[in-house]
């Protein structure tokens, strides 16, 4: 079988308002700021539906949930990533595996990391892991005004 690989990178900044709640990797955070952005602003499933569209050659995010569409706006991104996954498979791969990093000072992801690894592969229909690093005050991230994540993930044809 042949596989591919594809990355995925987003970030949002903190919101002004606490008004919408945090979510990372369909956990939500009731105790933090949530982030800007058209959906719900999840760049853990963000991440990893770029790094899917990329594998699969199927563009990105932008392309297929745009923010000039109001159906998105305040979407669930695990709705987003279950809809990625189906648009994978029918143009013919599977999700062997993903891996994505999120890069934050807060919140710690440590005691929900299982709960976001089961929600992610069930939307992802495959394996996605989920770590953690700290920017240690360093940059904008450091200094708390936003959230990144980095995705990989490898597909292959499904022989379907």
């Amino acid at each position: 079988m042949s596989q591919r690989v594809g990355i995925g990178i987003d970030l949002h900044r903190f919101g002004e308002e606490r008004s919408r709640p945090l979510v990372l990797g369909g956990v939500t955070f009731p105790a933090e700021a949530g982030l800007e952005g058209h959906s719900d602003a999840d760049v853990v499933a963000h991440a990893v539906c770029d790094a899917l569209l990329g594998a699969a050659g199927l563009g990105d995010m932008g392309l297929h949930f745009p923010d000039s569409d109001e159906r998105w706006r305040g979407a669930d991104s695990l709705v987003l990533l279950f809809e990625v996954a189906a648009r994978v498979k029918g143009a013919g791969y599977r999700l062997v595996n993903a891996d994505c990093s999120v890069v934050t000072e807060r919140p710690r992801l440590a005691s929900v990391r299982e709960e976001m690894m089961e929600k992610l592969s069930a939307a992802a229909g495959g394996p996605v892991h989920v770590k953690a690093t700290r920017p240690e005050s360093l940059g904008a991230i450091g200094r708390v005004e936003g959230i990144a994540c980095f995705a990989v993930a490898t597909v292959e044809e499904s022989g379907d």
